[in-house]
């Protein structure tokens, strides 16, 4: 049976992760799910309730949870962590934070079960979400997308999504190098080098702020620009 691994990088998400992890195991899916949660090094509770959570859950259902913490490293370090010891045939990117709604699953993997393509992002832009986090952040994303299209001559709407979903076999074959938030461009970048269309649908983005969490900044914009154009111009990758 096919099986879809739900990588769910942590950092400080206390007050969110159980909530998070009760709507990953309650959406609607065709297929197995195997839950890969890597705690980055949080310095609240989120490892104490993760652990509780899953020895609460174990008890009464037949879920496949994979639960590993390691020293911070940043996002993209947690990841490919999770990407590492999945063993799903389908892999998507799920924060914690509450700001993606895993009842869209189902829609996100169904072109990959199709066989239509390969990678698909859940676009924001493609759906009416008339919130965002902070002005700022609306148009650091904008920049980012605008920037990768014209570097890979590519027609994304929203680059710097969370919800990004792989064919297992691609992004295993992938050697990402970036540990943080950059670790997205460099993905995005490496697969439009070799030619592969990234499939865009609609999602509901519910953002949140700095205030309630909220991590990426506007430096992490700056990187995510340079490793756009480290890896346009790097002869191999």
């Amino acid at each position: 049976m096919n099986t879809l691994s739900i990588i769910i990088p942590v950092y400080n998400e206390e007050r969110t992760i159980a909530k998070l992890l009760d709507k990953v195991i309650k959406a609607p899916l065709s297929l197995k799910k195997e839950i890969i949660i890597i705690n980055d090094g949080s310095k609240d509770n989120s490892e104490k309730i993760i652990k509780d959570y899953i020895k609460k859950i174990k008890r009464s259902k037949k879920i496949s949870f994979k639960f590993k913490t390691k020293k911070n490293g940043g996002k993209g370090s947690a990841v490919k962590e999770g990407i590492k010891i999945s063993k799903g045939n389908i892999i998507i990117i799920q924060d914690a934070d509450l700001e993606y709604d895993p009842n869209e699953y189902q829609q996100l993997i169904q072109p990959i079960l199709d066989k239509k393509t390969k990678v698909l992002y859940g676009s924001r832009r493609l759906k009416n979400n008339k919130k965002h986090s902070h002005f700022s952040f609306y148009l650091g994303g904008i920049l980012v997308t605008t920037i990768t299209n014209l570097l890979f001559w590519s027609r994304l709407t929203d680059e710097p999504t969370c919800y990004k979903v792989f064919e297992s076999k691609l992004i295993k074959s992938m050697k990402i190098i970036s540990n943080g938030f950059e670790w997205e461009p460099e993905v995005t970048a490496k697969i439009l080098k070799k030619g592969l269309k990234i499939q865009e649908i609609p999602i509901s983005y519910f953002p949140r702020d700095k205030k309630q969490g909220k991590k990426i900044n506007w430096k992490d914009g700056l990187k995510a620009i340079y490793t756009l154009f480290y890896w346009r111009f790097k002869s191999s990758s």
